[in-house]
C-alpha cells in the first residue's frame, strides 16, 4: 500500500514541477523580454511583433533550462548548505 501512496506522490510532485515550471517561465520571460525590447527598440510599430517574437523563443528556452538544469542546481546548493529535507528523511 506504501509503494501506491509513494508513485501517487511522485506523480503529484512532478505535475507540480511541471506546472511551475511553465507558468514562472511565462511570467519571467514576459517580463524580461518586454523590458529589454522596451529599452533597446523602444515603443515603435515593431514593438509587439518583436516582442511576441522573443518571448516565444526565450519562454521555450527557459522552460527548457528549469526543467532540466533545476535538479542539478537543487542538488549543488543540498550540497553547499546542507540538504534539510534528507536529514529529515534519515531520522
Amino acid at each position: 500500500m506504501e509503494t501506491v501512496y509513494r508513485s501517487v506522490y511522485i506523480c503529484n510532485t512532478m505535475k507540480h514541477k511541471l506546472t511551475f515550471a511553465l507558468i514562472m517561465g511565462m511570467i519571467t520571460t514576459a517580463i524580461i523580454s518586454f523590458t529589454l525590447i522596451a529599452l533597446n527598440l523602444g515603443f515603435s510599430e515593431k514593438f509587439l511583433t518583436t516582442w511576441l517574437r522573443s518571448w516565444s523563443i526565450s519562454y521555450v528556452l527557459a522552460v527548457t533550462a528549469m526543467l532540466t538544469i533545476a535538479p542539478r542546481v537543487q542538488l549543488l546548493v543540498g550540497y553547499l548548505l546542507g540538504n534539510p529535507a534528507s536529514r529529515q528523511e534519515k531520522k
